[in-house]
């Protein structure tokens, strides 16, 4: 364990906690320590301990402009020799509950019947096509997507890429008055338990022997990315830089803008209180970012807002299953045909929420190359063919259905029934 300086009573605390802890039968000796490891952290205070007139904006050396970054090299033979040495590892421990779905969120459809999985798998066929190269495909699961996954998985079984599968830590979630675990406490269902964050993707690979494994092979670079983000794809140029270089990490940022109301900041953890049961529970996880405090030759690249287009949410899906995007190889390219360099805005009702009612609420999805911002609330349809720009809100009264009709062309307007089409 980390050392940590800790009150008496914070150190007793931690005592009992080991004990409790150590009867755990459903978790690894492994995921033992490093839970215990990590709330010794927590208790120590590690993250208040910030010296803020240290914080400087980094320079281009440190984060460093993509267009910056070293060439691709021209000759496919190198190109191969960058590939032979990566790996891609995708996190796929989260759920589409929110999204009204079941079973891992890598599995929902996002364009012409393919799922985020369908598209990475295509994605790595197609690089090892090319190149005639042999980049494998990690899948980092959590204890919620595990049994699913290696069900979904046989259907790549002809596939020309090695795909691996191992789980992510499995944490007990603390009752934060009496500061044991929820399993202790009778609860043995799932919700006693969490996976916590993607900063595990480091201790997790190397316990599930995976690390080694990969190392004996020649591989040297990691490529590790969300699974439901459709813009995090291979970059040669960036890996190329990262080894004519010998950046041992790289962080990619990109400008936020006012959807992005998460993530963005450096932290080694994050304590979340929330309820199970109704009980106040305390759940501890970790940033994969916050590694690179522990590299000497680490960089940040200022990317393209291309490489970030996550799914969070049906707003998220309106936009990639839209003429806003072309799907090319697996890849989901932006239409050059859209002038502003910024995606629409979208704000659905919570009628819009769950899969299932976003997509029978649309006969088609409605053109938006031209669109600045959609917000629609209440009991709304859309017909086929619709065209929507500039500024659009579609609002239906309570109480009563707006359908919106087959070829409408919707431009600067608020809509509130028929009379407005």
């Amino acid at each position: 364990m980390a050392a940590a300086t800790l009150s008496t009573a914070d150190s007793e605390k931690l005592s009992k906690l080991q004990s409790s802890v150590a009867g755990l039968s459903q978790i690894s000796d492994n995921e033992k320590s490093g839970f215990v490891n990590l709330v010794s952290r927590y208790l120590s205070g590690e993250a208040q301990h910030v010296d803020w007139s240290k914080i400087q904006t980094p320079t281009d050396k440190v984060v460093v402009p993509y267009d910056s970054l070293a060439p691709t090299p021209e000759d496919p033979a190198e190109t191969k020799k960058l590939l032979d040495k990566l790996v891609v590892l995708k996190l796929n421990g989260g759920l589409g509950t929110t999204m009204g779905c079941t079973g891992p969120k890598s599995v929902i459809e996002v364009r012409n019947g393919l799922t985020f999985l369908d598209l990475i798998v295509i994605q790595i066929e197609s690089l090892n096509s090319k190149y005639g190269c042999s980049v494998p495909l990690l899948l980092m699961n959590s204890f919620n997507t595990h049994d699913d996954t290696q069900k979904i998985v046989e259907k790549y079984a002809k596939s020309n890429i090695e795909i691996h599968t191992f789980n992510q830590s499995q944490y007990p979630r603390l009752v934060a008055d009496e500061f044991v675990p929820l399993p202790c406490k009778g609860n043995t269902s799932k919700d006693g338990w969490y996976p916590p964050g993607h900063g595990d993707v480091f201790p997790s690979l190397k316990n599930s022997g995976k690390l080694d494994a990969l190392l004996s092979k020649g591989k040297e670079y990691v490529f590790v990315a969300n699974s439901d983000n459709l813009g995090a794809v291979v970059d040669l140029k960036i890996l190329n830089h990262l080894i004519r270089n010998k950046n041992e990490y790289c962080m990619e940022v990109t400008p936020k803008t006012l959807a992005d109301v998460k993530g963005g900041t450096l932290i080694s953890y994050e304590g979340k209180v929330q309820e199970v049961d109704k009980v106040k529970v305390l759940q501890l996880e970790t940033a994969a970012g916050a590694a690179i405090k522990f590299y000497d030759h680490a960089i940040g690249s200022n990317v393209p807002r291309s490489r970030f287009l996550p799914v969070k949410a049906t707003s998220d899906l309106l936009l990639v299953q839209s003429d806003l995007y072309t799907l090319n190889d697996g890849f989901v390219i932006r239409n050059k045909a859209r002038a502003n360099p910024a995606n629409p805005s979208i704000e659905l009702g919570p009628e819009f929420k769950k899969v299932a009612d976003f997509l029978g609420r649309f006969k088609s999805i409605p053109s938006i190359i031209d669109l600045d911002s959609l917000k629609v609330t209440g009991n709304v349809w859309f017909g086929a063919n619709i065209t929507l720009k500039g500024k659009v809100v579609i609002a239906a009264k309570p109480g009563e259905k707006l359908e919106i009709p087959n070829g409408a062309v919707i431009e600067n307007k608020e809509i509130n029934g028929p009379e407005d089409i």
